[in-house]
């Protein structure tokens, strides 16, 4: 029997095949039902048939499909007690089969039943109510005895399936060569047993004119020439529109890597020197040498230290890793690791910012945490952490690398305490991700530095002298497991009980893989029993045997007493677990009430610049403000009224809020000010209330292309299916600025120029960028800007005005 193709056409053919089983020629489908029970039971094959004395021959060319047994703990503990309980009970002594597989089988569907009838009982239904019941059992997932249930619409469950075929010709053995996921409709082919197929190779699925003879291409004629013709053009304008798909994609993936978003020059990172370190106490701000491998903000007896090399881009504090090499060769692979890491935007991943490449001052710039790294805080013996706030802080690692390894970058490689970071909301980070070419490996392989950081490193890369930079994602799940242990005893990484051991002498240990395996400890009285499996399951000597973060996350899920708590009441715990820290501490205290004045401080900054507000801080009069020359942007939706009066007013807000908070993130990176937003407009500026020369037009103009380019691909929540269209003018000209009022003051800008470029939106057309003469001419200076004549416009109260389309960038000039 010959069988081949995707899992569903196998087991189509499977019941073909048993509903002929009456048939006394077919002696080896009726073979074939008793083979499979003896595998899935993991008996060897007996056949006492004398007719069929030769089982090789008969079944070598047989696919077999058994049920696949669980291996989670919970399925092992119902198989145990399932069997002392058929021995207490009613005298049977049962062995390990496939009967128990059914057992637990029952036994989760009982359960499933009862989750859908309390449901329809809490809903006030009756238990005689079947349709109610079974459309509550529909599409449901939940973790059972046997492992993860799932069902479809129709309430069938999605198992796994083991595909046996026989591995040796001469002795008949049959192996595993693939197994089904049902979860995740996947078949998982077999790295070490492969399927020896008769004739070389495995048959076709549908050989052409056997199972159907009524094709026409069987007869012995020809197709006509209409019909070769007919045939011709369509595979032709398909294999046309497959390739012009491609084309796009590749043209756009150009694009973006020759754009290098995310360069950063060195002159534009701001701070007193590279290579020293901030250090505060009290109020004073001094200099220091010493800090930790990221970097911290943490209390030590009423003093707060930052130990982290930082810096100021574009008025934000960021981290900066410098790199040690001389030089970066931008390599294709290089470029896509950058375009991918600027993409990667994830609430428990350090946010990217950029890279310099300007030789000697190679460094990697990403998002700030003041908390500090995780390894800073467990050893901290002033901060009190109750098991609330560590399954918290576990929880945010587990989603974090679930996310990662679900993305381009796939695996972490150097996962460890230390480069795990905690923000200022207690929100626990990755970092240190990514950028594997990019990235120095030179180290000495003596050093004690080099030992402490491979504590986290699994066995099986311990045997390379430098494993490889990406490492692996099963590599990760054992990183994950000693900080499991840091977490649990906080007694530092890799504690063994009774050893007091360097941590060169813990690698040798962990890297020569005797028995029994060299291991953290764990204590039962200090976590639950429940972690200790986990913790045992991550670092388990054979990788296959570790289990995956989206297996980590649902067992988390199971044991995080809190996780049906909502995330505003967590957080709300994360503060309070924080003020009773302060709570010991007078000077602690203090400054906490700092950082809330400085949290305050910097809303107001996002209300007004920074120049003005510390000038109503101090209680001084604002003066109003002439600038000789700044660049100003307006832009609206078109077709907002009308998209408005067919929506809800909770739908327009939604909309405007994603839209503009998409908009706000980007303009982060120009040196704009954002004026307001009054409905669907939108008012940014450039040159004020910092002059930047003739900057001003550059940024606006970078800043404009960046916004059409994210409109194009905006989705609106309540209307999928149409695009918005972006109306943009710009204008540069004289302004003169100054804040209205006393209460909720507003910072605001008067001139002919704002009414000028108010005017050049009004006047322009959907998804394009209008622009005058003014800002022409300062773009014309810096000769990389694609601008084409549109001609002279009629605009209300300025007559005639000659006005350009910005096109876009010239990409030929960015040539590093």
């Amino acid at each position: 029997v010959y069988i081949c193709g995707p899992l569903e056409t196998f087991l189509s053919i499977m019941k073909l095949f048993q509903s002929e089983i009456q048939d006394p020629e077919n002696y080896a489908i009726f073979y074939l039902d008793v083979f499979a029970e003896s595998l899935a039971e993991g008996k060897p094959w007996q056949n006492s048939d004398p007719d069929w004395a030769d089982p090789i021959k008969v079944f070598k060319s047989v696919f077999v499909i058994t049920y696949r047994p669980p291996d989670n703990p919970e399925y092992k503990d119902f198989q145990r007690k399932l069997h002392a309980r058929a021995q207490r009970d009613f005298g049977v002594h049962l062995e390990p089969s496939l009967k128990d597989y059914i057992a637990g089988s029952f036994y989760d569907g009982f359960v499933l039943y009862a989750m859908a009838l309390e449901e329809t009982l809490a809903d006030g239904g009756a238990q005689n109510d079947g349709i109610n019941i079974t459309m509550r059992t529909q599409n449901r997932r939940f973790w059972g005895v046997t492992g993860l249930v799932t069902t479809d619409q129709k309430n069938a469950r999605d198992i796994d399936v083991n595909l046996w075929a026989m591995t040796n010709q001469e002795t008949g053995e049959y192996g595993i060569v693939a197994y089904y996921n049902g979860t995740n409709k996947d078949i998982i082919w077999s790295q070490t047993e492969k399927i020896h197929w008769p004739n070389g190779g495995p048959p076709l699925d549908n050989p052409p004119c056997v199972f159907s003879t009524d094709d026409p291409s069987c007869n012995d004629g020809h197709l006509p020439v209409l019909g070769i013709v007919a045939v011709g053009s369509g595979l032709a304008l398909i294999i046309f529109g497959i390739s012009s798909f491609l084309i796009y994609r590749k043209l756009k993936l150009e694009k973006e890597l020759a754009g290098m978003l995310w360069r950063i020059r060195w002159e534009d990172l701001q701070f007193e020197s590279p290579n020293k370190y901030y250090k505060r106490a009290g109020s004073r701000l001094t200099l220091s040498q010493r800090g930790s491998s990221y970097g911290s903000l943490i209390t030590a007896h009423g003093k707060y230290q930052l130990f982290a090399k930082t810096g100021y881009f574009k008025g934000n504090l960021v981290a900066i890793k410098h790199v040690n090499k001389k030089r970066i060769e931008l390599t294709r692979q290089v470029l896509l690791e950058l375009k991918h890491m600027r993409d990667v935007q994830f609430n428990h991943l350090t946010r990217f910012i950029g890279a310099c490449i300007d030789p000697p001052n190679i460094c990697i710039v990403t998002e700030y945490c003041p908390r500090g790294s995780l390894q800073d805080i467990l050893e901290n013996e002033s901060i009190n952490l109750d098991w609330m706030f560590r399954y918290s802080l576990i929880n945010d690692i587990v989603k974090g690398m679930n996310y990662l390894h679900n993305s381009y970058i796939s695996c972490h490689g150097n996962l460890k305490s230390s480069n795990c970071v905690v923000d200022s909301r207690f929100v626990l980070k990755i970092t240190d991700y990514g950028l594997a070419s990019f990235r120095s490996s030179c180290e000495n392989d003596d050093t004690h530095a080099l030992y402490a950081k491979k504590m986290w490193t699994a066995p099986e890369l311990l045997i390379y002298d430098r494993h490889p930079p990406e490492g692996t994602q099963k590599g990760d799940v054992y990183s994950f497991g000693i900080i499991l242990q840091e977490i649990a005893l906080r007694n530092g990484p890799f504690y063994v009980e009774g050893m007091d051991l360097s941590p060169k002498e813990i690698v040798q240990k962990v890297r020569n893989g005797q028995k029994p395996y060299f291991r953290p400890t764990t204590d039962n009285k200090c976590h639950s029993e429940e972690l200790t499996i986990l913790m045992q399951g991550c670092w388990a000597e054979d990788p296959a045997e570790r289990a995956d973060f989206g297996y980590i996350k649902i067992y988390m899920a199971k044991l995080n007493k809190e996780g049906s708590t909502s995330i505003l009441n967590n957080l709300l715990s994360r503060m309070e677990q924080y003020a009773n820290n302060l709570e010991n501490l007078v000077e602690e205290r203090t400054q906490a009430y700092l950082e809330e004045k400085r949290k305050a401080e910097n809303l107001l900054y996002q209300i007004l610049p920074h120049s003005v507000a510390e000038q109503l801080k101090r209680g001084e009069t604002v003066q109003a403000e002439a600038f000789d020359s700044v660049t100003i942007y307006f832009s609206d939706i078109v077709g907002f009224t009308s998209m408005s009066a067919e929506s809800t007013p909770l739908e327009v807000v939604t909309l405007l809020n994603d839209l503009y908070t998409c908009f706000d993130a980007i303009i982060d990176n120009f040196d704009v000010y954002k004026v307001e937003t009054i409905g669907d407009a939108y008012m940014v500026v450039s040159g004020l209330p910092v002059r930047n020369g003739k900057l001003h037009a550059r940024e606006i103009a970078g800043m404009s292309l960046a916004l059409l380019e994210e409109v194009k691909t905006f989705k609106i929540r309540h209307r999928p299916n149409d695009q918005l269209s972006l109306r943009i003018g710009i204008h540069t000209g004289p302004v003169c600025a100054g804040v209205v009022g006393l209460k909720m003051p507003r910072y605001c800008l008067f001139g002919d120029t704002v009414n000028t470029a108010s005017r050049m939106e009004s006047n322009g057309e959907a998804l394009k960028i209008h622009l005058s003469s003014a800002t022409k001419e300062v773009l014309d200076e810096f000769g990389y800007f694609d601008l084409q004549l549109r001609g002279d416009v009629e605009m209300k109260g300025k007559g005639k005005m000659r006005t350009y389309w910005l096109q876009g960038e010239k990409t030929d000039m960015y040539v590093v």
